[in-house]
């Protein structure tokens, strides 16, 4: 199966986040430094730029928030055990699951597996795929996940919303 123009290059946006995310938490140099040397080669006022300066920002500024939803919900794993990379990318989907409402969770959650199988561990995949998998059935048990937009809830959510019955 090949992905669309639009999904390359919005892997590869997400992709340069991490990056960034990377640099971040290992160099611990100011955001605004973080933003303009990885991601200075996209123009400025462009909407990719939006894209990733807003997830960059976003997941940083939630970091505490995010780690410990990850904790919660990888409480058989120490923490600081937890491949860096797969922690980033789970901070990143998280991130979209709950700041992004024009982002379907499948994609979100689809573009996180891809992302660390090309990067990360042999099986980060998987784990990444569960841990947020079941955040999403959390959010949308507690009521917490907000998407917007067509096509961003599934059929059967939207028929009980209506008050219908699929």
């Amino acid at each position: 199966m090949s992905t669309s123009p639009h999904t390359q290059k919005r892997r590869a946006l997400r992709e340069k986040v991490m990056q960034a995310l990377y640099a971040h938490e290992l160099s611990k140099d100011p955001v605004p430094h973080i933003l303009a040397t990885i991601f200075e080669d996209i123009p400025a006022d462009s909407p990719d730029r939006q894209f990733t300066d807003r997830l960059f920002t976003l997941t940083v500024e939630h970091q505490a928030a995010l780690d410990a939803i990850i904790r919660n919900r990888a409480a058989n794993w120490d923490f600081d055990r937890i491949a860096l990379i797969d922690r980033l990318l789970l901070r990143m989907g998280i991130c979209e699951l709950q700041y992004f409402d024009d982002i379907p969770p499948k994609v979100t959650i689809n573009e996180a597996i891809e992302i660390s199988k090309r990067y990360s561990t042999e099986k980060s995949w998987q784990f990444i795929n569960g841990i947020l998998d079941h955040i999403l059935q959390e959010m949308k048990k507690d009521g917490s996940l907000h998407k917007t937009g067509r096509g961003l809830l599934d059929v059967a959510e939207s028929a009980k919303k209506k008050g219908h019955t699929p």
